[in-house]
């Protein structure tokens, strides 16, 4: 039995510029590190996210104090520990910070450790990180929900929807899936070009021109699909993130322009985008408290993905809440909203039986970190959000998953999405 030797936090810097932690993790002969993402989006219900308030020399971001309470209390903790037995690893975790939201040692402090832990069990075992997960054999590689265009909280332009996605659902193969993403991106930036955009990127890689109107970016998307000689819809369908926790007001919303309207004339508005450019997926179309909104929305549209982010936190009482208002079909996961390895494999476990398509993502504050790739293809989640073909952090993650599709040669399909 290999037993954890000790554990080692530092602070690093995130793709935004900004600290977070990493932890490294020792057995006698090995060690594995992660480093934990950071969002700027966020749902009020995730993990707390530690970071030194008062720390001025850091304008309060640093996370010097979750560094210091691995290397203290969390290492002390551990120590002796079988670090192939995840959830008594996490267990640990979740029962030394002794809160709800994980306020005391922080998710961030949590995350790093966990998912350093389960990497180290791999390494000890000499067997890849996807293999660890759910699932033994079969493993299938995700469709990327590719983000091309970048609104909201992650660009400084006028667009009022966070995220124009792409999924090259025609793809048969992951590599395949890259090579039509890559060519859609590179017309669409000789689209903004001709325009006289700027084909600056944002937070997740996405170009971020200066456009206010989610029309114009939604005609610039198909425009580039059709220059590729692909069909929308068909080929390849366009796909959203709203984030609507950010757009909404005393029960309207300003989703579709500056005016903020009701629930009913925003689910007009969804139909009308929906029906002009076969929009296949739409994320956080209301906000994460809007319970009815949610479940008129899935009345009222059909073959649609509807996904839960601020919804669900990763978090399974929310989720069984949203299954039983039949809020969604879709849950976004991300790990460091619940902060635990365990957590989340029992909330990816539990929306595979429920029948809802679970989608692996980043963060707008990622990392050159792969977890979520082998975490996408060794839980059979069959979409991945992980940003742009730009930004290495981004592509990270792509590269590692083409790693797996080759490691798996003949064995490697994609997942169904239909």
């Amino acid at each position: 039995m290999s037993k954890i030797l000790k554990i080692r936090a530092r602070q690093v810097f995130d793709s935004r510029g900004n600290p977070t932690i990493e932890a490294e993790v020792y057995s006698k002969k090995s060690s594995a590190s992660a480093i934990c993402p950071s969002g700027a989006s966020t749902g009020t219900y995730e993990a707390f996210e530690k970071r030194d308030d008062n720390n001025k020399k850091y304008l309060g971001k640093s996370v010097l104090g979750a560094v210091n309470l691995v290397n203290t209390k969390v290492s002390k903790k551990l120590i002796g520990t079988n670090i192939h037995d995840q959830t008594r690893i996490d267990t640990i975790l979740i029962n030394l910070d002794g809160s709800r939201q994980k306020t005391n040692l922080g998710a961030n402090a949590i995350l790093a450790v966990s998912m350093a832990a389960k990497k180290l069990s791999a390494k000890i075992k000499n067997i890849p990180l996807y293999k660890t997960f759910l699932v033994k054999n079969n493993y299938k590689l995700p469709y990327p929900l590719m983000n091309i265009i970048n609104g909201g909280a992650h660009a400084n332009n006028g667009l009022r929807i966070q995220e124009f996605m792409i999924r090259p659902d025609k793809a048969k193969s992951f590599s395949e899936a890259m090579r039509i993403c890559f060519v859609v991106i590179n017309n669409l930036k000789k689209l903004i070009i001709k325009k006289g955009l700027s084909t600056s990127v944002g937070d997740e890689g996405g170009f971020a021109p200066m456009i206010s109107n989610n029309e114009k970016a939604l005609d610039l998307v198909v425009a580039a699909i059709n220059k590729s000689g692909f069909k929308n819809g068909k080929d390849v369908s366009i796909c959203l993130d709203v984030a609507a926790n950010e757009l909404m007001k005393k029960d309207k919303y300003s989703i579709h322009s500056k005016k903020f309207v009701s629930v009913d004339q925003s689910i007009k508005e969804y139909k009308k985008i929906i029906n002009k450019y076969k929009i296949k997926s739409i994320e956080d179309p209301f906000a994460e408290n809007d319970w009815m909104a949610w479940s008129k929305l899935m009345k009222n549209i059909n073959n649609v993905q509807i996904v839960g982010d601020d919804l669900y936190v990763t978090n399974l009482e929310r989720l069984k809440k949203g299954f039983l208002n039949n809020s969604s079909n879709s849950i976004l996961i991300k790990l460091n909203q619940i902060g635990t390895v365990s957590e989340t494999l029992e909330v990816i476990k539990f929306a595979q039986i429920i029948g809802y398509k679970t989608i692996i993502s980043h963060r707008s504050g990622d990392s050159e970190d792969t977890f979520i790739a082998d975490l996408a293809v060794g839980t059979n989640s069959n979409q991945i959000k992980t940003g742009s073909l730009a930004r290495s952090e981004r592509v990270a993650k792509y590269n590692q998953l083409l790693r797996i599709e080759e490691e798996l040669g003949k064995k490697a399909s994609m997942s169904k999405i239909h």
